[in-house]
């Protein structure tokens, strides 16, 4: 974003008030800190506008493939380091299922990517995009591929380097697939095709980035601004070195022909897998892989999830009572916070015993246990609000709560404003197997 004093060269420097600031400088200071927006003021002009927008524009161009629930977006990154602030948009990752095998191979690809999403911490995450390649078999295989995928509502990559067979694959470009890609050899008819179907191009094949740097900006003056760059990155250390110099030139230089997300494409290798590992963990904004086993992808995507989590704002589950397998009035009540690797690990051991049971969750601002306790935010006066809120002692009559071990300290405290008596549990959840067992029916 651009100092104050830069804007202000920009503005008219009419002090006429309009934009409800006294001076086009206190104008100017509240634009810098992005507390009003440009459209404030009336008298702006065309020319100062156009540069506002750009210097104040992202580092990493935003941009979006497919259409619908399932578009996914890439760019729009702002950090070189997640604990800076956090990382927006996920690395996608898609298969990629090649024409050689003929359209059933495309369609059981297409099956394939759809049946990869499991249920982590209460996030759904999956696989996001199949990409039908053609190489060497039939192009109207690969065609018929694409029209298949395009009806799946998948975000798709189409893949071929002739624009002639590229711009035969109009029956997809509604649904907004990304197009692979414009080199140096084919550049000019490729940039015609994203031109007439309007869709994001992405642009590889250049041998340095420089070369990479000057394809970028000859499409966005030709008219192309949805970029994707395929920078080279043929062993794990050019791939990281690559990624990097990447987003260190876009982020810390504001380079803008560099200032766009980018893409991996790999075999299935041992060597591409962690080739893809390291693009998900430094600046690949789009991996594609020959093959996606389950006990190689599921990993993963358990990584991309916690690299792109806000590690300002823990992943949290709704608070309330919670039944646990089919739990009666006998059964036993615990409790822990709503922080969610903490609610599913405790659930998850529950569901080990075998034991139907309660289970209360704390409003403690997604922390943990300990974390909470420490900083005031698991109390015994909390609990006992959560506790009358939820009406706990009508659904168990057992007038029993079982507290986790490790906050033993509140148990004196919460038996006096709860009325319950109150069991100390196992200090750690592993134990709650065990524990819940010796309750009796």
């Amino acid at each position: 974003m651009p100092t104050a004093m830069e804007i202000y060269k920009l503005l008219p420097k009419k002090n006429c008030g309009e934009c409800k600031f006294p001076t086009c400088l206190a104008f100017a200071m509240q634009l810098a800190n992005q507390k009003v927006a440009l459209e404030a003021c009336p008298y702006v002009s065309p020319e100062a506008k156009a540069a506002l927008e750009e210097s104040g524009a992202p580092p990493i161009r935003l941009m979006t493939f497919g259409t619908g629930d399932m578009a996914v977006k890439v760019g729009d990154e702002t950090q070189l380091f997640r604990h800076d602030k956090t990382f927006y948009n996920p690395t996608v990752i898609g298969l990629i299922a090649d024409d050689s095998s003929g359209s059933q191979g495309i369609k059981d690809g297409v099956a394939l990517v759809k049946s990869l999403s499991f249920e982590r911490v209460g996030q759904n995450i999956r696989v996001n995009s199949i990409a039908i390649r053609h190489s060497t078999g039939d192009p109207k295989e690969f065609l018929e591929g694409v029209k298949h995928a395009s009806s799946e509502g998948l975000p798709m990559v189409l893949m071929t380097e002739d624009p002639g067979l590229m711009g035969e694959t109009s029956v997809a470009w509604p649904k907004r697939p990304l197009l692979y890609r414009a080199t140096p050899a084919n550049f000019d008819a490729m940039i015609e095709v994203a031109k007439r179907s309007s869709c994001p191009l992405v642009i590889g094949g250049a041998s340095t980035l420089d070369e990479l740097s000057q394809l970028s900006e000859r499409a966005k003056k030709a008219g192309v601004t949805d970029l994707v760059l395929e920078p080279v990155q043929g062993t794990c250390a050019q791939l990281l070195e690559s990624m990097t110099v990447v987003r260190r030139a876009a982020v810390k230089k504001h380079f803008r022909p560099l200032g766009y997300p980018t893409i991996s494409v790999l075999g299935s290798s041992d060597l591409d897998k962690g080739r893809a590992t390291i693009g998900v963990a430094k600046y690949s904004s789009i991996v594609l892989m020959d093959e996606l086993s389950r006990g190689f992808v599921f990993p993963l995507m358990v990584l991309r999830q916690n690299i792109f989590t806000d590690p300002q704002v823990p992943i949290q589950v709704k608070p309330g009572l919670y039944k646990v397998g089919e739990p009666n009035e006998k059964s036993p009540v615990m409790f822990t916070t709503n922080f969610s690797l903490t609610y599913f690990t405790v659930r998850a051991d529950i569901e080990k015993s075998k034991m139907p049971a309660w289970l209360l969750v704390i409003d403690t601002e997604g922390q943990s246990v300990m974390t909470a306790f420490a900083a005031g935010k698991l109390t015994p006066e909390s609990v006992t609000e959560a506790i009358e809120k939820e009406k706990v002692k009508d659904v168990s009559k057992r007038n029993e709560i079982v507290i986790p071990g490790m906050v033993s300290r509140m148990s004196g405290k919460l038996n006096e404003l709860s009325g319950m008596k109150v069991i100390v549990g196992s200090r750690e959840s592993s134990g709650i197997p065990k524990m819940i067992k010796s309750f009796s029916g």
